[in-house]
């Protein structure tokens, strides 16, 4: 069950009745999650090292982890947690209705996402990569994906930052998911896969006879904690708690656990955040 964080449509019609602006009304009701007993977060559930469904209606991965750590900070306990499987397309949606009550789940902070989400973080900055099939020795870095398919999954940017933001031409193919764009990287259907480098090594280490990791990053990815639209205080407490994460080496150890096993160079200082706004 969701922390509820914000008034139903009853305190919308007592509102319209007294005479004030729902808006405000509910913004006055409205309790920041550092009060909360409990969580619902939003996690991906196809993404090996970052979220991943175990099967047993259980989560793993980095991201799991972090999210655990930060409501520990927060005063929720584990048994407290409650996670739910996100696609990159319904995070906006799954946070702004109430389904969840934070997203940690690869979620890039952008200009166009704090308009509707405010933003932890971030925990941290991964690069956009490529990873390609092991036998392909054609791209050795972005610029060689000129006229090459490109899969991205639903509801990411990645294949247009190539096009839009470093004008390489390549064929764009949007897939559900990018467990789905690994499937149609090794089925021969698309050429390659781009998206953040530690996406790419959660997939490179369950199959790494199958791609190779270009390793050749372009662009940063900031990855926040998302929190329901307006709540500062919840912002600062994640970012606290990030901190302290990073501080005493529970990053380091969480990213050595998840992908100690790749040859990705991870960052293990705390990152520079974005601000509370």
């Amino acid at each position: 069950m969701a922390f509820r964080h914000r008034r139903g449509t009853a305190a919308l019609a007592a509102a319209a009745l007294l005479g004030v602006t729902a808006c405000s009304a509910v913004l006055g009701e409205d309790r920041s999650l550092v009060d909360a007993s409990s969580l619902a977060v939003g996690v991906k559930a196809d993404q090996p090292g970052l979220g991943l469904a175990t099967g047993d209606g259980g989560f793993e991965g980095f991201d799991v982890d972090v999210a655990l750590y930060i409501a520990g900070q927060l005063g929720v306990p584990e048994e407290n947690v409650e996670f739910v499987g996100v696609t990159s397309a319904e995070r906006e949606q799954k946070l702004i209705s109430g389904e969840v009550d934070m997203v940690v789940a690869t979620y890039s902070i952008t200009p166009a996402r704090k308009t509707q989400v405010t933003f932890g973080g971030p925990y941290y900055v991964a690069k956009q990569d490529v990873l390609v099939r092991a036998e392909d020795t054609g791209v050795q870095g972005v610029r060689d994906l000129e006229g090459r398919s490109v899969c991205q999954g639903a509801g990411s940017y990645s294949a247009v930052r190539i096009t839009e933001g470093l004008g390489i031409g390549v064929e764009q193919v949007e897939a559900p998911s990018y467990s789905a764009c690994i499937d149609m990287l090794r089925e021969g259907t698309v050429d390659a896969v781009s998206t953040d480098n530690l996406i790419l090594a959660g997939f490179l280490a369950e199959d790494p006879s199958a791609f190779r990791f270009v390793n050749n990053p372009f662009t940063d990815e900031k990855y926040g904690v998302g929190l329901p639209h307006g709540d500062v205080e919840a912002c600062e407490a994640v970012n606290k708690a990030i901190s302290r994460m990073y501080q005493e080496g529970t990053a380091e150890e969480l990213l050595e656990t998840w992908f100690g096993a790749t040859d990705l160079d991870v960052l293990d200082s705390v990152p520079q955040f974005e601000g509370c706004v």
